[in-house]
């Protein structure tokens, strides 16, 4: 099993060349068709009441998107040229939480950014990446805003609670596992007072990766009950060094996420590794 297409979201950040460079390393990688779809910010012509200069901010705005826009698909095309990686270009219009998702459900594997706060231009969409990861259908892979990753999924650390997210996310993450160094599969608090089958132990998962050949060492941590799992996954990953963390998305609500915290959204907001999420 491969990814045998990869699709890289590009913008109008500071990170889309980063993120360009990532996916084609990957798609090099696993000789996959890489395609770039540009899908930025657009202001809403009805948002604003009508004054003074405010014709030109569009304007302006949208000269400013273009020129972006040309630039990427450039070095798009002989990035391609020079990793000899077949691809295509995409510039998707509309709103982007309305135009990515059913490019992204065409592809094995999405490749996304970490909202940067301290650059303006990585807001694309009111909650992008969380509407991505939820509508797309393909698993996602999101990039912190800072470092570099060159060799992603060497180590990789398994998010595992028994859950139909984690099992999709495990089996979505397999081109990953199959190649990596070392997998550790973690559970937290896995022996907590729970109805008998709820959930899975690690070590049955365990056995299911081992049948595709995947070695892997099941680590189980128990903390407080309410301390907050996704500052563990964030801990265990830097502990044991890993370059990627393996999780499923939004196992609960996310009006439960949003209103109680969540392991999805805490990583989403602090992750320090690429994490690839399934829902």
């Amino acid at each position: 099993m491969s990814y045998r297409s990869i699709l890289v979201h590009l913008d109008t950040s500071t990170h889309a060349r980063a993120r360009l460079e990532f996916a084609l390393q990957l798609a090099h990688r696993f000789h996959a068709r890489l395609t770039g779809v540009f899908s930025a910010y657009v202001p809403d012509s009805q948002a604003l009441f009508i004054m003074a200069g405010t014709a030109s901010y569009y304007a302006e705005h949208e000269r400013q998107r273009k020129d972006k826009c040309d630039e990427l698909k450039r070095l798009f095309h002989a990035e391609l040229a020079r990793l000899e990686v077949d691809g295509q270009w995409i510039a998707a219009e509309g709103y982007p939480n309305e135009s990515m998702p059913p490019y992204a459900r065409l592809a094995d594997l999405v490749v996304a950014s970490q909202t940067d706060l301290d650059d303006p231009e990585s807001f694309v969409a009111e909650q992008f990446i969380e509407n991505l990861i939820m509508a797309a259908g393909r698993p996602v892979l999101v990039m912190p805003s800072s470092g570099t990753f060159a060799d992603c999924g060497k180590q990789v650390l398994i998010a595992w609670d028994g859950s139909r997210e984690a099992t999709r996310a495990l089996h979505d993450a397999m081109p990953f596992l199959s190649d990596a160094a070392n997998v550790t599969l973690l559970t937290v608090n896995a022996d907590r007072d729970e109805p008998t089958g709820r959930r899975i132990p690690g070590a049955d998962i365990a056995v299911t990766l081992a049948r595709h050949g995947v070695k892997v060492e099941v680590r189980e941590v128990n903390v407080e009950r309410y301390a907050p799992v996704g500052e563990v996954l964030l801990s265990q990953a830097a502990d044991l060094g890993c370059d990627l963390v393996v999780m499923g998305a939004y196992a609960h609500t996310r009006l439960r996420e949003l209103v109680m915290g969540g392991a999805t959204r805490t990583l989403l907001r602090s992750m320090t590794v690429p994490v690839l999420y399934s829902h």
